[in-house]
């Protein structure tokens, strides 16, 4: 499977759509970036898609039924619990791309922590 990869330009406005808060960080995956907020990641880019994760469901919802969102993830293979926002927010709505994303760290935020992994010793 071949990795869509995100515009220097779209990477840049991800980046200052994530709020400065306590616990958020910004990082590089597989090519793409993601947010995470206590380990758990809340929105990322895949290509030239951006995705939030909507963990209420009445949220969700809502945002379904917003023309242009759809699916996250490779095709036919989507991120569960993830959607894609409409593409036309890249350009022309920043603030309602910020406002998902924000809503996305607040619900995120909520979840326990994730507990790095550890990694196996080779014997």
């Amino acid at each position: 499977m071949e990795i869509p990869k995100p515009s220097d330009d779209l990477k840049a406005l991800f980046r200052s759509l994530v709020p400065d808060a306590p616990g958020v960080e910004v990082k590089p995956m597989f090519g793409n970036v993601g947010a995470f907020v206590n380990g758990n990641m809340f929105a990322g880019l895949f290509g030239p898609d951006v995705g939030v994760r909507i963990l209420d469901h009445d949220s969700l919802a809502e945002l379904e039924a917003i023309e242009g969102v759809g699916p996250f993830g490779p095709a036919g293979r989507p991120m569960g619990g993830y959607v894609s926002l409409p593409r036309a927010w890249q350009e022309h709505d920043h603030e309602r791309a910020a406002e998902w994303i924000g809503a996305a760290l607040e619900q995120t935020s909520r979840l326990p922590a994730k507990q790095p992994r550890s990694r196996k010793k080779k014997g």
